[in-house]
């Protein structure tokens, strides 16, 4: 056997269907398209899942679920991973310098998995800690400090914008 013997096998291959070609071809004049309308011409037909007007399935069945913008930015960090720090200081400048987190994530946070060496001190308003984390870094000596984040639409008189012009 050599390889210009080789072919391949039948049906394996499909041959291109030539349009065009003449009306002998039986795929010749409007190859295929019909007469007239969008299909037809060049460059015509409607976008996937259009229903030519009528509501689309996709907009008729029920929306379920919500997928929060906030944790496309955030991402996830192991207590193994602290390891790879130059310092003690935990800060999301000192994460993206240490590989450790991608340079487009604006926040992290510090999950329960592995062990702590060193006592590391964990001070970034960006940076969230477990419970499980935050025990297994105090246990290692380090501290946590914690930040409270204020709730969209709790805000005090104080921190409105307008209260404050008016005042």
């Amino acid at each position: 056997m050599h390889l210009n013997d080789l072919h391949p096998a039948d049906g394996s291959h499909k041959i291109k269907r030539r349009v065009g070609r003449g009306a002998s071809s039986g795929w010749g004049k409007t190859s295929g398209r019909g007469q007239k309308g969008q299909k037809a011409r060049s460059g015509g037909g409607v976008r996937p899942g259009f229903e030519g007007g009528q509501l689309p399935l996709q907009m008729r069945i029920p929306k379920f679920g919500f997928r929060s913008r906030v944790s496309l930015s955030t991402t996830e960090v192991r207590l193994s991973e602290l390891a790879k720090l130059q310092g003690e200081e935990v800060t999301m400048e000192t994460l993206k310098a240490a590989n450790v987190v991608r340079r487009d994530m604006k926040r992290a946070r510090i999950m329960l998995s592995g062990a702590v060496s060193k006592a590391y001190k964990v001070e970034d308003a960006n940076i969230g800690v477990t419970k499980g984390a935050q025990a297994a870094i105090e246990a290692a000596g380090g501290s946590v400090v914690v930040f409270e984040t204020p709730t969209p639409g709790k805000l005090t008189k104080k921190e409105r914008p307008e209260a404050a012009a008016a005042e």
